[in-house]
């Protein structure tokens, strides 16, 4: 089944997780200032693909350069990933291709644990896609366990592009932050977040 099969409640049972919902996850995760690279290309990506209003304009024009930018402070030491097949447990049902996941690792090549998955919602809706981002969250614990990297816990967003939604998963405990995240208004602590699965 793939990823995007899931509902929060079906990955939920599936997979025995315990979840807590909590106004503000990430409060102690310091703020990651953009470069004006960065903030030149959203000036003029957001109101673009707002009017575009295409999952592929979200993606291609908001998210990609976010995940870039996180990658841009680790140099040699991170790598991203998009669209790639991620078929870690078919048994189950974790599999199918991903939206994005960075990685701890400089290989661009092949895809080294340890992993964070980040989740374009369908229909400019974050709760359509926790399902999706939790279940796979859960095939990059796997993955991150089988490569010994001594790394349980795992971040997963969903995103709009424009809206940011982020959860936590640390064994079976899966804890979702019901705080969204404005790109205009709240870059830093989006891009914090993400270099927070990295560092």
């Amino acid at each position: 089944m793939p990823y995007s099969d899931f509902t929060l409640l079906s990955v939920e049972h599936a997979f025995e997780l315990r979840r807590t919902e909590a106004p503000r996850l990430f409060v102690d995760v310091p703020p990651c200032v953009p470069t004006s690279k960065l903030e030149e290309t959203l000036v003029e990506g957001i109101p673009l693909a707002i009017a575009m209003n295409t999952e592929k304009a979200r993606s291609e024009l908001l998210i990609m350069p976010v995940l870039l930018e996180v990658r841009r402070h680790f140099p040699g030491h991170a790598s991203l990933f998009s669209g790639v097949l991620f078929d870690v447990e078919p048994a189950r049902g974790l599999t199918g291709y991903v939206d994005f996941l960075l990685s701890r690792h400089a290989s661009q090549l092949v895809l080294t644990a340890p992993v964070a998955v980040v989740v374009e919602a369908k229909n400019d809706n974050l709760l359509s896609g926790l399902g999706q981002c939790l279940a796979t969250m859960v095939a990059a614990r796997c993955f991150n366990t089988r490569a010994q990297t001594g790394v349980t816990r795992v971040l997963g967003a969903v995103t709009t592009g424009t809206r940011w939604q982020f959860l936590r998963l640390d064994g079976d405990d899966v804890a979702i932050e019901l705080h969204e995240y404005s790109l205009e208004r709240d870059v830093a602590q989006i891009l914090g977040i993400l270099a927070s699965s990295l560092a």
